[in-house]
């Protein structure tokens, strides 16, 4: 066989042998459906550990579905459509007071503030909760957090409880285009789409209702009993990705954090992010361990208490599951 023959199907083989080990690896991984709750800034841990290939090296493949509410979230994972839920841990509360024998589990928290930010009509530096006082204000789902923290913050404020209308009437998902469309006064935004609203000229950024409102389990990541039972290594492994993305959005500037969580916000400028970015780290928006606390877990119910959507608190050790955070921390 001549020398070039040869060396030519050694370089094919060679080739074949690396095609066949990157096949191999990617039969490998593990694939995990995830319903997020919306599509925001808020969440940047989470595509900071899908872009840095946390999940990746933990032998997992992540799928995202846009929930659109905390709602529909839980539906997808009661329905077997989604693994995982990332959504309020108050979607986990509802179903286990449903009397359900296989209810969600939280297994990781990721934000301990509300993520969403009052947007005006007009720019108002003196902006306080009494300005809501007969105004027409979106305030979310009923039974929702962000609509349950606001309010808890506006009856905690200057502002005349009774004087205060919060409309429910639409859906989370399409409040913006409500508000955008000509449709009240105020409403409550996540970023990046609080600061493209105020970039466009649409809307106008005036307060946090995670500054105002203090510490509360916001966000979390939850499960079907039965699914962390039957897949405790995947959970793990999981788990051990967030946490090491918890660990580096703390120690990392805005601008970076953007530059690597840019490909899931193809619509936002990467100084845009920086700045919603920026936001959230100075209310303090994400924690760096993931086990939710007995004492957070307590002021969540306190809260929803307060809203009349919960008459009695239940336990937390039937619904928080902290094995995987605390694994992943040592």
């Amino acid at each position: 066989m001549p020398r070039r023959t040869f060396a030519l199907l050694a370089v094919l083989l060679f080739m074949a042998v690396l095609v066949g080990c990157t096949r191999s690896t990617q039969d490998a991984l593990t694939e995990v459906t995830v319903s997020e709750v919306t599509h925001s800034v808020f969440y940047a841990p989470q595509y900071a550990a899908i872009a840095l290939g946390y999940f990746e090296e933990e032998g997992l493949e992540i799928t995202l579905q846009n929930g659109g509410g905390a709602d529909n979230v839980m539906t997808a994972v009661l329905s077997g459509q989604a693994d995982i839920g990332f959504a309020g841990p108050e979607a986990c509360i509802y179903v286990y007071n449903e009397g359900k024998t296989d209810y969600a589990r939280v297994f990781a928290q990721v934000t301990k503030r509300d993520g969403s930010f009052i947007v005006g009509r007009s720019p108002d530096a003196d902006f306080t909760y009494a300005d809501f006082e007969n105004a027409h204000v979106l305030g979310g789902r009923k039974g929702g957090m962000p609509y349950m923290t606001l309010q808890y913050v506006v009856d905690h404020s200057d502002a005349d409880p009774a004087a205060v209308v919060l409309d429910t009437s639409i859906d989370f998902d399409l409040m913006v285009p409500a508000f955008t469309a000509g449709t009240g006064d105020y409403v409550t935004v996540f970023e990046p789409t609080a600061s493209m609203l105020e970039q466009e000229g649409k809307g106008y950024i005036l307060t946090s209702v995670g500054q105002d409102s203090g510490e509360i389990p916001y966000t979390a990541y939850f499960a079907l009993g039965s699914y962390l039972e039957e897949n405790a290594d995947t959970v793990q492994r999981f788990t051990n990705a967030l946490t090491r993305a918890l660990q580096w959005v703390a120690q990392t500037d805005a601008a970076e954090i953007a530059q690597v969580v840019a490909p899931f916000f193809p619509d936002s400028d990467t100084d845009l992010l920086a700045s919603a970015i920026r936001r959230y780290q100075q209310i303090d928006a994400w924690v760096t361990d993931p086990a939710m606390t007995e004492q957070s877990f307590t002021r969540l119910q306190d809260v929803m208490t307060y809203a009349g959507e919960l008459k009695a608190h239940v336990p937390y050790t039937d619904l928080i599951d902290n094995s995987f955070a605390r694994n992943a921390i040592s």
